[in-house]
């Protein structure tokens, strides 16, 4: 479990295809991402949530760590478009006693939304985002969504578009102040909001 707020940026620096040996069991495509993560403290098998979506740790050194991705997380988030140099919003798995300062994030994604339009509003940026009326349906003003794996608040909802503000902080600590019109994030919805709605259908 994840609380959508991030803790360093990595980025990736080595991208290998599975050679169907013992090494790469259970992944098609091992990708080795540097960070300012204490290493030390991380144990293989250790959870890390890599722009949203929860990777495990199969090997690691002093200033990297290399996750496993199946062919099923490639297709269905941005990790299929990862190449050297991306830039990755990273943050280590919640541990009993921390603060919880966004909300609870699973770091199983959802699907995509795509950026639609951006637009200065003082210090900060207005991002609206399209996604399917499928995930829409699940989004709602004032309450919680996590894009990229950074825990946000959905100012509005328009069918199937929604809109967030980026602050500052949230730019310079994270990958959004790299992001542009057209690109696409990882969505996760509130898992609250996921039962909600489970609940109004059986009631």
């Amino acid at each position: 479990m994840f609380t959508g707020i991030i803790t360093d940026i990595g980025h990736v620096s080595r991208l290998d295809m599975p050679d169907n040996g013992p090494d790469h069991a259970g992944g098609d495509l091992r990708a080795r991402i540097d960070t300012r993560y204490d290493m030390a403290t991380v144990e293989i098998g250790a959870s890390i949530a890599c722009n949203g979506v929860c990777l495990t740790v199969v090997d690691k050194a002093d200033g990297w760590f290399e996750v496993d991705a199946s062919a099923e997380t490639l297709s269905k988030t941005t990790l299929g478009g990862w190449a050297q140099g991306t830039a990755v919003n990273l943050e280590r798995a919640l541990k009993v006693g921390d603060e919880l300062g966004g909300h609870i994030v699973s770091g199983h994604v959802d699907g995509l939304a795509e950026i639609t339009a951006m637009r200065d509003e003082g210090a900060s940026t207005r991002f609206t985002f399209r996604t399917t009326p499928a995930l829409a349906r699940f989004i709602a003003p004032k309450g919680s969504v996590a894009l990229d794996g950074t825990s946000l608040t959905v100012n509005e909802v328009d069918g199937a578009t929604f809109g967030v503000n980026i602050i500052p902080h949230t730019k310079t600590h994270t990958t959004w102040g790299t992001l542009r019109v057209g690109d696409h994030v990882n969505l996760e919805i509130d898992t609250l909001a996921r039962y909600v709605a489970r609940l109004a259908e059986t009631a």
